[in-house]
Order: structure tokens, then sequence, then C-alpha cells
């Protein structure tokens, strides 16, 4: 008699199960922090203990971080040699495996390419014969979605209901050539022609089901209906010993990804198209103090349940939940700031600037927390969106400065030069790069060498001589000129001399995108200009008075802040994200900005909201609420920009529905100060007393 598998240490009950339930199909209902990825990484390692080998187990996930996370993990419970052999992948790259291996059944060379969405994009244009990219944007949102459906450009053609649609339609037809004359796929592709590939496949189809033992989807909640069939597929075996091993790891009330595809359906359907379902609730959280549970649970609790769960803790009843009422944008950023600088006043150094996120619906909102931000010199990383200096106006100017300060750095030369476009062409440069390459010079040094003649002609090099002594004219002035003032006046002359504000009206087809592209240049010479002017530099965490410096200086300070952008997620700065790439994430002190009917739930003026788009708004508030570990504060605008409009703004739906005042362990603002007032006048009484006593003298003792 074999002797019973160790248990796992640190799981709770309701884990337990879920790791030992082997013989079935397994749903493990996991609200948010209740430890799923330690959940299916003790499962895993439950699986090696019953005798499978690592390559019979496959593990899919959404994101490239978490299955190295995951991977990571594994590692650390059965060893690097077993994990190493594990199939713990994304979706996708599962999908480039299956049809780099058996893509010829289906008409596909091994060596097909993988399209990005630029690539896609472009051959949209081409297919549609237009130059407009954002009427391909669209095409290509729509193909997407279609494709997530398990609909190709016949079946597309068939459920269309608009011109627009059926435009696009046609589209994809003409698409859909184009990639297999190319022997290329899309990023869709990778699901749908794995399972177009398994169903037409008979030996395809025996070879995969025989290779996987038993998979594992980790946010099963986030599968489209093509995801959910080529699973199907997949743990459908022939054998009846063997079908059905799986475990599904997901929650529905974190179900917030339906615009690109996503179905909660795939949950419904489970329990009927696999009648030995087990079903497995995950409720005790490991994140999340009471406060902060409680208004989530408040909050989903108006959305039908698929599963019921409610979630608890053992961490205290921690701080109340606090809402921030804030006059507008500009307010609301002003007062997010304060509460950080507030919070890393009163904990000391133990709390770190990336114990802070502020999280939003929209990308639009993170502009005034990153203007408030570099105000208070705080450094923050932006997720989910583009940061200020990932814009491409930013990174514009940016090069301009890196070349001021090394005039070796060829991709910042290559950029200067060509932003804006200076009548110096891809072969004139392309010329200049093989000289650089052929004599061992940086692409700056070589358009000065006497020997350049012999290999561009007169006006080429003409051009390049300008620009190269602009650019040392501008490097001398930067150099020499200090403090705000004259900083931004230097600055703004360099942007008249070489026409970046002409160079951004020209390029973009709408006047409002280019206004604000450069309200965001007027923004950044504002920044460099403060700094020149000696303000305080926070940049790393280090807070240090700095006297005034010049702008070449302040240039030299912009690599260390692209470097900080780059280092992921060791940084120590604050956390700007939407609510949709904050899922998965947690901190212990968040911010949940813009909590407005209009914001989140989000609604435009042309949109509908439906029953069903209420709903996965109401999952998205749940989402933003559980990501904080120890407070969270929820903020709330009186008056919004709507256009170039300040409109009145109504708090969210979602702010009553989390029942605040219902908390049986939060006191009433009201009572608080009247205690408060109570204790003040007693601390009063007191010292009144004391100094009464002190003006008779000492006593008889004394």
């Amino acid at each position: 008699m074999s002797a019973a598998p160790a248990q796992p240490v640190g799981l709770n009950p309701a884990q337990l199960q879920a790791v030992h339930h082997l013989d079935g199909p397994c749903l493990v209902v996991a609200g948010a922090g209740s430890g799923k990825t330690r959940v299916i990484t003790h499962k895993i390692a439950r699986l090696l203990q019953a005798g499978l080998q690592p390559t019979q187990i496959a593990a899919i996930t959404f994101t490239n971080k978490a299955a190295q996370e995951m991977r990571e993990r594994t590692k650390a419970l059965v060893g690097p040699r077993a994990a190493g052999t594990l199939v713990i992948s994304t979706f996708h790259s599962l999908g480039v495996r299956v049809l780099r291996e058996d893509g010829p059944a289906i008409g596909l060379k091994p060596e097909f390419s993988i399209l990005d969405s630029d690539d896609v994009a472009s051959l949209l244009r081409d297919a549609g014969a237009t130059s407009d990219a954002k009427l391909a944007r669209q095409w290509q949102w729509a193909i997407s979605l279609w494709k997530n459906q398990g609909l190709d450009s016949d079946g597309a053609a068939a459920a269309c209901q608009t011109d627009h649609e059926r435009v696009a339609a046609r589209v994809m037809k003409r698409y859909e050539e184009r990639l297999q004359a190319y022997q290329a796929v899309d990023f869709d592709d990778l699901i749908g022609l794995p399972l177009k590939l398994l169903q037409r496949d008979e030996a395809a189809r025996l070879k995969w089901q025989d290779r996987f033992h038993h998979v594992l989807v980790d946010e099963y909640q986030d599968t489209n209906a093509v995801q959910y069939e080529l699973m199907k597929l997949l743990v459908s075996h022939p054998d009846p010993r063997r079908t059905d091993r799986f475990t599904a790891v997901g929650d529905d009330d974190q179900s917030i990804y339906g615009w690109r595809g996503a179905t909660i359906d795939n949950l419904k359907r489970l329990p009927k198209d696999f009648p030995r379902l087990r079903v497995i609730a995950l409720e005790q959280n490991y994140r999340s103090t009471g406060n902060i549970l409680r208004a989530a649970n408040h909050v989903i609790a108006a959305n039908p349940k698929v599963f019921e769960k409610k979630l608890w803790s053992e961490l205290g009843e921690g701080e109340p939940v606090r809402l921030l009422e804030c006059d507008g944008e500009e307010h609301e950023a002003e007062r997010a700031v304060a509460f950080i600088q507030a919070m890393r006043g009163n904990g000391g150094p133990s709390i770190k600037l990336s114990d802070f996120a502020v999280l939003y619906r929209a990308n639009h909102q993170a502009r005034a927390f990153e203007q408030k931000l570099r105000a208070a010199q705080i450094p923050y990383k932006v997720s989910g969106g583009q940061s200020f200096f990932d814009k491409a106006e930013i990174k514009d100017l940016c090069a301009w400065l890196r070349l001021l300060v090394n005039q070796d750095d060829d991709p910042a030369f290559l950029r200067a030069i060509t932003t804006p476009k200076r009548g110096i062409g891809h072969q004139t440069l392309g010329k200049l790069g093989e000289f650089g390459a052929q004599w061992k010079k940086s692409l700056f040094e070589s358009l000065f060498a006497p020997s350049l003649g012999a290999v561009l002609s007169t006006k080429a090099v003409g051009s390049l001589h300008e620009f190269g002594r602009f650019v040392n004219e501008l490097s001398y002035k930067a150099g020499q000129t200090c403090g705000a003032d004259d900083a931004k006046a230097l600055l703004m002359e360099w942007l008249r001399e070489i026409g970046y504000e002409q160079h951004l009206f020209d390029s973009e087809d709408h006047e409002k995108l280019a206004a604000a592209r450069w309200a965001n240049v007027l923004d950044f010479v504002d920044w460099i200009s403060r700094r020149c002017g000696g303000e305080i530099d926070n940049l790393g965490g280090m807070s240090t008075e700095t006297p005034k410096r010049s702008v070449l200086e302040v240039a030299q300070t912009i690599s260390v802040i692209i470097s900080l952008a780059e280092r992921g997620d060791e940084q120590d700065v604050v956390t700007l994200s939407t609510l949709h790439a904050a899922k998965g994430l947690e901190w212990p002190h968040v911010v949940l900005a813009g909590v407005n009917e209009g914001l989140l739930p989000f609604k435009s003026e042309d949109d509908e909201m439906t029953p069903q788009r209420l709903e996965e708004e109401r999952r998205l508030m749940y989402v933003g609420i559980t990501r904080a570990r120890q407070t969270l504060a929820v903020s709330t605008l009186r008056r919004r920009k709507r256009g170039r409009e300040m409109v009145l703004a109504i708090p969210s739906r979602f702010i009553l529905e989390m029942k605040l005042n219902d908390n049986p362990h939060r006191e009433d603002p009201r009572e608080k100060l009247r205690r408060m007032r109570q204790e003040l006048a007693a601390k009063s009484a007191a010292f009144a007393a004391q100094a009464a006593a002190a003006a008779k003298g000492p006593g008889p003792g004394g």
C-alpha cells in the first residue's frame, strides 16, 4: 500500500482540496488575493508526485510575466530539473508550438512569420486600399474580435449588421488571402489556427491529447470562445480513463476583458460540458484588510453570481476606506500626491514609493497625476498606458538633449537629424553610416571628416555641416544658460528654430491631437526649466537640494530618467496604472481615482449602458478595490473636464454600493468630531489645572 502524499505546508483546507483533486475536471473559483498561483504550483508538484512526467503537464496562462512567475515558483517546489521540462506558457506560445510542429497539415510552413500589430495595420491599409491609419486600426479591432469569436471572413460577413462591418469583412477576406500568400499569421491566428488544425486533423489531435495528461489554465475567466474550444479539444481524450483531466482557475468577479472577446459564458458552460466537474471556492484572502474586503464584497454583491463566494481575511479590520471629494482633476492629483507624502511622512523610511499606486479607468486620466508628481519631484512609472517620457514628441526632444550631452550617441543623432525633417534623406544617412563604420567614427564625428566629400555630394555635405554647426552652437548655449527663466527662453528659441510646433501640426491629421502633443512639449520645457532653477531633485528616491544648473547639466539627467523607466519592477517609484493593467497586481496603498459616473462605470455620450456592460464595469471596480492591501482611498470629482468644458460630475453608483458608512467598526464622522472636541476640552482643562497649581507655588512637602 502506497504512503499517503505529504501535505503541502501552509495550504488552507480549500486549497488542499484543489491540490489533491486529480482524477477529474476541477474548477477552482479563486477570489482576489486567495493564493491561486500557490494552488497551481502545488498542484503541479502533486501531479509529479502522482507519477506524471514534467512533459505531460501543461500550465497555460495569459502573460509571459505570469508564466515566468509560475515557473520560478514551481522550480522552488520541485527543483530546476523537473521545472525545466514542464510546459508553462501562454496560450499564444502553446499555439506557436503546435503550428511549428503540425502547421503543414493546414498549409502552413514551419518557418511561418508572426506579424506584430504595426505589420497587421500596414497589411490592412494595403488590403483596404487606404492610407487612413485610423480606419485601418478600426478594421484591425473588428477582425480581431471576429477571430476571437471563432469567425473567418465568411462567418463575419454573415454576422455583419452595419455598412462599416460589411466593409471590414470584405477587407478581412483580402487580408486572409495576403496572410496565406505571405505564409504569415497574426496574434489571433496563434489560437484560431491550432483549433482549426485539431478539429480537422485526427492524427494531430490525438498526438496533442496524448502529450498532455493534465492541463491547468490560469485566469480562466479571461478566455475567449476560441481558447475554450481549444482547451476542450486538448483535454477530451478518447480513452475514458484519461479524459477531462484539467484544472481551471478563475474568478467570475474578475472577468473584465469582454471588450477583447473574453466571455464569462465560458465559466457558465463548464458544468454543462463537464458534468463531473468539481467546483472548489477559495474565499480566504491573504492580501487585504477587513475594511477593504467588506467594501469589495458589498460592490460585487450587486452582480448576479455564477459561483457563490465571499472573501474574508484574518489580517484585521485595518484603516477605514477613505473617500476623497475633489473639485476637479488637478485637485484630485494634488490630493493623491498629498496622500502619498503624508503616508511616507507618518511611516518613515519603511514606506517606499513603490508601495503606492494610483489606479484609473482610462489612459487620459494619467496626465494630471504625471504633472503633479513631476512637480513634487516624485518618480513614477505608467503601466497600461503611455508614460510621459514614452510619448513620441518627448522622445524626439530627449534625443536632441542626449546628443548635446554625448555627440557619439548615434541613435540620438539619427532621431534628431530626421525630426523635424531637414532635407537630409535616408540615402545620405546610409552613406554617412557606412563611412563612419569604415573609419570607426560616430555619425556626428564623421560628418565633419575632410574625406566625406568623396562619398557624398557637395549639397549633402553642406546640409550635414549645417546640422552639425547648429548642434555645436546649441550645446555651447545650453552649457552657459542657467536658471529657470533663461533656460525656458533658450528652449523655446530652439523649438522655434527647428520648427517643431509646425512639425507636429504637419504630422497629425487632427488639430486637437497636434495641440495635445504641443502641450506635452510645453510641459517638458517647464519641467526642464524648473530643474535649471534649482528645485529639489528626487530621482531614484534620493532627495537633495540642488543649486541652479545649466540646461546641459539637466540634460545629463535625462538618461537617468530613461534608465529608471526601463528598470522594470525593481524601481522605487509610484505606479500609475489603468485598472485593466493592474489586474493580478497589488500594493500596500492604493488611490482609486475618478470614481464618477461616465468614468467608472465608463460611458461615452453615444454608448448605451447595457446590464452586461454595467456588470463588467462593476467587476472592474471590484478589481480596483482588491488591489489594496492596507489603505484604500477612493477619489471622486465634483466637476470634470469634458472636451474643453468643465461639467458637473456625479459620484459613481459604486461608491454608494461600497456602503462605507455601514461598517460596524467605522466611527460615525459626527461622533468622531464630537469625541475629538471632548478630548481637546479635557486636555485644555488639565493644562489649566497644572498652570494654576504651578502659580500657587510648591506645597508643604516641596
